[in-house]
């Protein structure tokens, strides 16, 4: 974080990182002083409701965040930034999003939390966009010519107003990461019934360290102590009630409790429905601490793609059990008409050997079964974002080429461009299979 009192200093002349939160009304002139190195500028949390014309003279200006301001529309001169290629402007008031505001580099626009009810046409002549997150607006459309957008992989539509499903998106050839939940649509869609589990009597809770905290809520170590019964040790998580960047919160809880069990799920154990704030609750398995995230979220500069620790390897068995066990869990949730939303290894806890928890439901979405043609081509959308998951964790094994070869071959066909032409989680199952009896047929006679 800098202050202002630097920047007017002259001390941070030459800067290509700038982040200021001081309550600002006005866009700080002085910014302009760094127009020949600035590449990140971070105005999140202040009160501004304009930018001046004189930002387009940043020609290095890569990454903009206006987040949690003021701002009414999209500003223009944003279109006449010539490096721009990532816009944030989440939790503003924007209703208006112009052509103009567009720029021709963009990959990356954050716009979740506003007021939109529409987007312009033109925003399908950004080729180059890759991520577009439009949760917990207004819409009742969107444009068709977002099916130009051939490298469109991240798409976030929940809690909107859209009245029928965009079929088109089911085409687009990279696109693997989907949250719709929350639109007039997707209610028909939803789950009628939740998986039966318990409910749980907020008097019985003894509530304990907090866990981990994300978008939708916050997870605590917990204690039930049932009237009849044994005490539990569980995770609590308390959802809020706020729009996340993936859609609603109670999304994601009918989601978790639609997803029943499964050995690579973390499990939901009960619900809470009488908290004294009215806040809702999932119980959930206490994972151990042995399990670690397997990955960090994207970055800025990677864009779609998780970032894993330096230096982590695997071996090629560790890695072929994670990835069918994930694959399992997948095919179990498209047997029910759930689609995770977020399969990433960021959302993956392991213990380094091949054991898999699947968590975090905030992007997930339903969809009905009796549709096949839709189920089909939902289920192999999420596939892609398997292949992607596959391709990272064979960079990670240091084992020799022949023996990936099938496995290289699997990740591109999860991600032929060609959707319906992508396997199915039951055929992905299948054949991680057979990798798997290969693999320790092959290395048998070492073992003995």
């Amino acid at each position: 974080m800098h202050t202002l009192e630097q920047l007017r200093a002259g001390s941070l002349n030459g800067a290509r990182h700038l982040k200021l939160c001081e309550n600002l009304t006005t866009f700080p002139l002085e910014i302009l002083n760094l127009k020949e190195t600035l590449e990140v500028l971070d105005l999140t949390g202040n009160q501004l409701s304009a930018l001046p014309d004189a930002l387009a003279e940043c020609t290095k200006l890569r990454i903009l965040f206006c987040s949690e301001n003021h701002f009414t529309a999209l500003p223009e001169v944003l279109g006449r930034c010539p490096a721009l290629s990532m816009v944030g402007f989440k939790a503003n008031r924007i209703e208006m999003v112009s052509p103009k505001s567009l720029p021709a580099k963009l990959r990356w626009l954050i716009l979740t939390d506003n007021a939109i009810d529409r987007l312009p046409d033109e925003l399908g002549q950004c080729t180059s966009l890759q991520k577009l997150m439009l949760a917990g607006n207004r819409l009742t459309a969107l444009p068709a010519s977002l099916v130009h957008c051939q490298r469109l992989e991240l798409l976030r539509i929940a809690a909107n107003r859209i009245e029928a499903f965009p079929t088109w998106l089911l085409a687009l050839p990279r696109l693997a990461w989907l949250a719709y939940a929350g639109n007039p649509f997707a209610g028909e869609w939803e789950p009628k019934r939740a998986n039966s589990v318990a409910d749980i009597p907020w008097q019985e809770l003894e509530l304990g360290a907090l866990l981990g905290q994300g978008a939708s809520g916050a997870i605590h170590r917990a204690t039930w102590r049932p009237a009849a019964g044994q005490p539990v040790a569980l995770a609590l998580k308390l959802f809020k009630g706020a729009v996340t960047s993936d859609g609603l919160p109670a999304a994601e809880m009918k989601a978790a409790l639609a997803a029943g069990q499964h050995a690579a799920l973390i499990g939901v154990l009960g619900r809470v429905d009488d908290h004294p704030s009215g806040i809702p609750a999932l119980g959930m398995t206490l994972v151990s601490p042995h399990m670690q995230n397997l990955a960090g979220p994207p970055s800025l500069d990677s864009c779609t793609r998780d970032i894993y620790p330096e230096g982590l390897a695997l071996s090629l068995s560790a890695a072929l059990a994670m990835v069918r066990n994930v694959a399992s869990a997948a095919a179990h949730l498209h047997r029910l008409g759930v689609m995770h939303g977020d399969l990433y290894g960021h959302n993956l806890l392991h213990d380094g050997e091949g054991a898999v928890l699947l968590g975090d439901f905030g992007a997930a979405s339903c969809y009905p079964l009796a549709d096949a043609v839709l189920a089909a081509a939902l289920e192999r959308l999420e596939v892609r974002a398997f292949g992607c998951l596959l391709e990272e964790l064979l960079a990670l094994c240091p084992a020799k080429a022949a023996e990936c070869e099938s496995l290289h071959r699997l990740a591109n066909e999860c991600q032929r461009p060609e959707v319906a032409l992508r396997p199915s989680f039951a055929e992905i199952g299948s054949r991680l299979d057979d990798a798997l009896c290969s693999l320790r047929t092959e290395r048998a006679p070492l073992m003995g």
